[in-house]
């Protein structure tokens, strides 16, 4: 049973490091592209809130079609929808002069195949894991997706300073059909369906929030992570701009920032996936948040001499490990803690929420960001995220919420 899932597990994880390789390239690229031909937070900001906006519309149905449909099959689509979003802007941006503004509908079509893409995937790991092997799991995954974020924005500077975009948005589509052919051939146990003689969408949105309803310290930890997204994802669009505006710096530079946040995020996935063992897992989720909002803040204060930019570079490092302290555990959680067939739609619940939350903080930060510069956001971000972790902290504590799994003897598997 062992061998059975591990040898699932890597298979998957092959595809989906050469999917996010290419995605992560080509993201880079992208906003690399805006962020010089423009030199606009505005702009940047644009770019991040067009790639947030499906998300707010199609979590919701993402999240029952991950429940009701198999979600192997929904991740393949997903993957293949976004590989052919490239290739048919690639065609386009060759043929035709396209305006720099065109970006954000490359942005905005990968946006909606990532949101089917998130909930289908995070509900079908506990397809193939066992339950007490999740955090070890969450880590594993992690390291493959800082793998891609590590390799992705140097191969994404090396492309782009080598080839024109249109050649740079092929490789989104070939990674995304190795994704696609890995997935098919990794074996997931499917899902034990309760079958309805019709089936009420309204109904199957309600179940998810009853999730919510059900446990509330999730739902504590969940609100504070979605308001404290409103300063923190922003920082995101804005890393480009804090290299070349305020550091006055390249796109190497930018890259390497990307690529250290990357490296911390592959260190802490590491420990998390192979010495630590996690029991108190939602502490730890409120540790890496107020880690992620210290990290911010410090990178908002630093001077605009090459010296700052190697101290935030290194920030940025720590940030990434933050990061995965905060997201790891909080995911293992969920899936630990929450019934296999409404776990699509919890997952498309956070991410409903999220995505509301990151274009408020993307309306408010851009014009600020615009007005008194990018790294002034970075610090109020900081103050932002500590000063609600805090808060949360304190009142999860008052209201004698358990920081570990409740019951976890009888949790799914």
């Amino acid at each position: 049973m062992q061998a059975s899932w591990k040898r699932a597990f890597f298979t998957i994880s092959i595809g989906q490091l050469a999917s996010m390789v290419g995605s992560s390239a080509v993201q880079f690229s992208l906003i690399w592209w805006i962020s010089s031909e423009t030199g606009s937070a505005l702009m940047l900001g644009l770019s991040g809130l067009v790639a947030f906006v499906p998300a707010t519309l199609l979590s919701p149905v993402a999240g029952i079609v991950a429940d009701r449909y198999d979600r192997k099959l929904v991740c393949i689509l997903a993957d293949l929808f976004i590989g052919l979003c490239a290739a048919v802007f690639s065609i386009l941006l060759w043929r035709y002069d396209l305006p720099v503004w065109s970006a954000l509908l490359i942005l905005f079509m990968r946006s909606m195949g990532e949101a089917f893409h998130e909930p289908a995937f995070q509900a079908m790991v506990p397809q193939f894991v066992p339950s007490d092997e999740l955090v070890k799991v969450g880590g594993w995954n992690q390291m493959v997706m800082s793998g891609s974020f590590l390799l992705g924005p140097a191969i994404g500077a090396a492309l782009y300073a080598a080839f024109p975009l249109p050649v740079l948005l092929l490789t989104d589509l070939l990674c995304a059909l190795i994704a696609s052919a890995m997935l098919a051939l990794a074996k997931v146990a499917p899902m034990e369906r309760v079958e309805h003689e019709k089936r009420d969408a309204r109904r199957e949105f309600r179940e998810g929030v009853e999730v919510f309803k059900a446990d509330k310290a999730l739902t504590l930890i969940t609100a504070t992570q979605i308001i404290t997204m409103i300063f923190y994802v922003p920082l995101a669009s804005f890393y480009p701009l804090m290299s070349s505006d305020h550091f006055q710096a390249t796109a190497w530079h930018a890259s390497a920032v990307e690529v250290l946040y990357a490296l911390g995020m592959m260190i802490s996935a590491f420990v998390l996936g192979n010495l630590l063992q996690v029991k108190r897992h939602l502490l730890v989720a409120y540790l890496g948040l107020l880690g992620v909002g210290l990290t911010a803040g410090i990178g908002g204060l630093l001077p605009p001499t090459m010296q700052g930019w190697v101290i935030f570079a290194l920030v940025c490092g720590l940030m990434g490990v933050a990061s995965n302290f905060h997201g790891i555990p909080l995911i293992a959680y969920m899936q630990t803690t929450i019934a296999p067939e409404k776990m699509g739609r919890a997952f498309s619940l956070v991410s409903l929420a999220a995505s509301v939350s990151m274009p408020i903080g993307l309306i408010i930060a851009s014009p600020v960001a615009e007005t008194i510069g990018v790294a002034h956001w970075f610090w109020m971000a900081g103050i932002g995220t500590c000063s609600l972790t805090l808060l949360a902290m304190a009142l999860h504590k008052k209201l004698g919420y358990s920081f570990g799994i409740p019951n976890a003897e009888s949790a799914p598997e």
